[in-house]
């Protein structure tokens, strides 16, 4: 079951039992987007939004640590999100991946607190 690799807008999402694991690719870290890994356990609440034709979408990982203002505005200016080392954006031709990262995400966090 697990590693799972997810392919999103210039980066991979590897989602294990523990842990997910952001890779970007070489033309977003020139740009200024960095790698992540962001254990299961810190994860408060995953936030996603679904790509249009006209937008990307993008699954943001709120953590505990993150700032107030980072959880509060997470649905707002989509650059913002775009330049978390948090989040991973998908376009309208990833959706289908989107769906099943968020899916594989959920079933692993639940796994991690078998009582909730």
């Amino acid at each position: 079951m697990f590693p799972q690799t997810f392919k999103g807008f210039n980066a991979k999402v590897t989602l294990h039992a523990d842990r997910v694991e952001i890779k970007r690719a070489l033309t977003a870290k020139i740009g200024g987007a960095k790698d992540a890994v962001i254990m299961l356990t810190e994860v408060v609440e995953p936030l996603s939004k679904a790509p249009t034709r006209m937008l990307n979408g993008y699954v943001y990982l709120a953590t505990n640590p993150d700032p107030e203002h980072l959880r509060i505005w997470a649905d707002a200016p989509r650059t913002k999100i775009g330049g978390n080392p948090q989040a991973i954006l998908f376009t309208w031709w990833q959706r289908e991946a989107q769906v099943e990262f968020m899916t594989a995400l959920e079933a692993a966090r639940r796994a991690l607190r078998p009582d909730a």
